[in-house]
């Protein structure tokens, strides 16, 4: 609980209900995605109904994009609320189809060319992402990119349940999840290895972790919001270049922006608190044009710019 009596997101309750998921992936698998689609949508309303921390969160969401940039396409309600609810069951599908191997690859636009540059350079890198779209067919592609390592950091323990049901899909996938609740000198070791080996290192820029719960506030569609330091701690510790990824939906299918961010984070000891906010800044510029192109894409039903009091939100 934060210090203004909201409720930060890794203490909520995991709501996904594992047995359900496996029922309406078969209506899909046996029947197809319209049935799938009627017969979440009263799963999805009743949820919307009774979580108000989601449905408020949500709105709030909504109605900052849309005076940000007019993304959402009219004042949001309770149309777009649902809308929002309901486009992140479908993504819950896509990631469930992606990790078994049964979405189609052609419904997906991936930009690879800098992640090619990279690759053929011999280095690895470190990639902020953010929990929009479908982040699993990042994972889901990457034996299609030749010589892509993914290792994804994860906080396994706060969807436990759903993680579980994750690997029982897909037991040999050869990208690496690593359940970190903070970064110590073993785990930093252990990744360098890896980006020195040429692997990229996956990480979250959107959520402030429970433990070490260092960030700093930044601008985010207009108001200042906290974001966590550790991805560009991660970079810098382990000298290599900066990425963002993201997944978002594009027609019927999806696409996957990949860019570079910095080539190397430098944080100096002097300058070490504003070189933090910079990159933490660059990040959310960046996640402003994602949300922006695709507003019901982005998936953080929890009070977001409202996790920390003002005493509370410096790093």
């Amino acid at each position: 609980m934060s210090a203004q009596g909201v409720p930060h997101w890794a203490a909520l309750r995991e709501s996904t209900w594992v047995l359900g998921i496996r029922i309406l992936l078969g209506v899909h698998a046996v029947l197809g995605r319209w049935p799938f689609r009627l017969c979440v949508f009263p799963v999805v309303f009743f949820h919307w109904l009774v979580n108000g921390i989601a449905r408020r969160a949500s709105l709030q969401y909504l109605e900052r994009v849309q005076a940000h940039c007019g993304g959402v396409g009219a004042v949001p309600g309770w149309r777009q609320g649902l809308r929002h609810f309901f486009n992140f069951a479908e993504t819950l599908l896509d990631k469930l189809l992606a990790m078994a191997g049964r979405y189609p690859a052609s419904k997906v636009t991936l930009q690879r060319q800098t992640m090619l540059d990279q690759i053929g350079s011999g280095g690895g890198g470190v990639i902020v992402t953010a929990h929009m779209g479908c982040l699993e067919l990042c994972r889901a592609l990457a034996p299609h990119v030749p010589g892509l390592r993914l290792v994804a950091l994860v906080h396994t323990a706060h969807a436990e349940q759903f993680n579980q049901l994750l690997q029982r899909l897909a037991p040999d996938h050869p990208v690496e999840l690593v359940q970190v609740t903070e970064l110590d000198p073993g785990t930093a070791i252990r990744l360098a290895e890896r980006v020195a080996q040429g692997a990229f290192i996956a990480i979250a820029g959107d959520r402030v972790p429970l433990r070490g719960a260092r960030h700093v506030d930044v601008d985010f569609l207009g108001h200042r919001a906290p974001l966590p330091i550790g991805p560009y701690v991660l970079a810098a510790t382990l000298g290599c270049p900066l990425f963002a990824m993201g997944c978002t939906r594009r027609g019927d299918g999806y696409g996957i922006d990949f860019v570079r961010l910095a080539q190397r984070v430098e944080l100096p000891r002097r300058q070490r608190e504003a070189a933090l906010a910079a990159h933490a800044a660059g990040f959310a510029r960046w996640l402003e044009t994602q949300v922006c192109a695709a507003p019901f894409d982005w998936f953080n039903f929890f009070p977001f710019w409202d996790q920390f009091s003002d005493d509370a939100s410096r790093s």
